[in-house]
């Protein structure tokens, strides 16, 4: 049985070198070979997407495959030649507008019984499995100017910082947890930010004959540069990935998802979440016992690597390398026993602000909106509404400041501090149950 993630690479015969882990750069490949792709697979590719689209041109294709023209041009010919499609027109030097024969027709809706996937041909596993290892966070120790440099604009303890920065460097499972409000979300999908800027991952992979959909608009964020074409297409460059999910959260989801009108293949949640941060918000709150999520997160945690399964029965390995981040407002010690506990080595609670990082955060916040701060009404705000009345939390400034500015566009002027907005923001945001009865 395969026990770690350099267990993977060398049974798909890839041997990782810590000296070869410095980066990673798809080039385009010269020829089908490259691809690692059968013809096969390209040709159903290929009438399927003339299935939909009736003409395209030979580039167009190329477009759609995120394959070089001349890596597949052989294949054309070839189809052609075997009346799988007809030349309709010309498109350029070396280049025609092709049409399905009725025979390639016929091709092209068997294929589409088997899979109604079109769009970048796929990447091998193999190679999906070294990109994760020179991409790897473990192959990053970031420095405390890293994580200030991620968490800019928060307003954090240095106490913090120096629990945070092991935390990370770890690349273990980490619990932060604490009252509401107090930044432990925004600080967990800030933590990617404070490795490597970009990575590269496929669009879509072929994994035992299935083809999986990795790539996700709602999960990565395609970085554009000058050098977008210079690399292999079926690849994107996105930021590192920021997962997150809430008490929606199922077991199903962190499988491999699968339409059955389609026989489409979608990646689980912590594939997507591989080479970046992967957090479970609201823990304690999903739709299944905090034991049962973390049993399911045993084997990832201790030893990097997962098992899923394709929807024909298959198992396959997969390296779990992203931080895994749990956020919760209970506290760790009531939800789970030791056992689950030990296996989350990393706990940090994010407290709620004192008296002069609350002043901080409201004079920050008041720059952002375009406030004019008043020392005067920061004393006020403090005194009348919060000492002996409610606890401060790290989003009261913001949230007050916003109340400000809707009763200003209301009264249709400029925002600003006076004590009868301030009343009136406080007496809309908070409820009158949250209020406790000075003695």
């Amino acid at each position: 049985m395969v026990k770690t993630i350099e267990d993977i690479l060398s049974s798909e015969g890839i041997v990782p070198k810590k000296s070869e882990a410095v980066g990673f750069y798809p080039l385009p490949p010269d020829d089908l070979a490259q691809t690692g792709l059968n013809s096969v697979l390209i040709e159903d590719l290929i009438c399927k997407l003339l299935l939909q689209h009736g003409l395209l041109s030979g580039k167009k294709i190329a477009d759609f495959l995120c394959i070089p023209l001349l890596v597949f041009s052989d294949l054309l010919y070839d189809m052609k030649k075997r009346l799988l499609v007809t030349y309709h027109n010309t498109a350029g030097v070396n280049d025609f507008v092709y049409a399905l024969s009725e025979k390639g027709r016929h091709q092209a809706l068997t294929a589409r019984e088997s899979s109604a996937y079109i769009g970048a041909a796929p990447v091998q596993y193999k190679e999906y499995l070294q990109s994760i290892n020179q991409q790897s966070l473990k192959n990053e120790q970031p420095s405390l100017k890293d994580i200030q440099r991620a968490l800019d604009g928060l307003i954090l303890s240095d106490d913090f910082y120096s629990l945070l920065g092991p935390a990370i460097n770890s690349g273990r499972g980490l619990f932060l947890y604490g009252k509401p409000g107090n930044g432990k979300t925004e600080v967990a999908m800030r933590l990617a930010s404070c490795f490597q800027e970009s990575v590269f991952i496929p669009k879509t992979l072929l994994i035992e004959g299935q083809l999986v959909k990795l790539y996700d608009p709602q999960c990565h964020n395609i970085i554009e540069n000058e050098e977008n074409g210079a690399f292999d297409q079926r690849w994107i460059r996105i930021a590192r990935p920021a997962v997150t999910v809430g008490g929606e959260m199922d077991m199903s989801s962190l499988e491999i998802g699968y339409n059955s009108q389609t026989k489409v293949c979608e990646a689980s949640l912590q594939m997507k979440g591989n080479s970046g941060v992967f957090v479970i918000d609201d823990f304690g709150r999903q739709k299944v016992s905090p034991e049962q999520l973390l049993n399911r997160w045993i084997l990832p945690l201790e030893k990097r690597i997962d098992y899923l399964t394709l929807p024909s029965g298959t198992k396959f390995q997969v390296p779990f390398d992203a931080l895994l981040v749990f956020c919760t407002n209970l506290d760790p010690v009531g939800l789970l026993d030791e056992a689950f506990l030990r296996r989350i080595p990393y706990k940090i609670c994010m407290t709620d602000p004192s008296e002069e990082e609350f002043r901080t955060i409201f004079q920050e916040a008041a720059a952002k909106y375009k406030i004019p701060y008043s020392e005067k009404m920061a004393d006020y705000l403090l005194v009348k509404h919060f000492r002996g009345v409610r606890t401060m939390r790290g989003c009261h400034p913001r949230d007050i400041l916003r109340q400000l500015v809707n009763i200003a566009l209301f009264e249709d002027r400029e925002p600003q501090m006076k004590i009868k907005d301030i009343d009136t923001a406080v007496q809309l945001y908070f409820s009158a149950t949250q209020e406790k009865v000075r003695n």
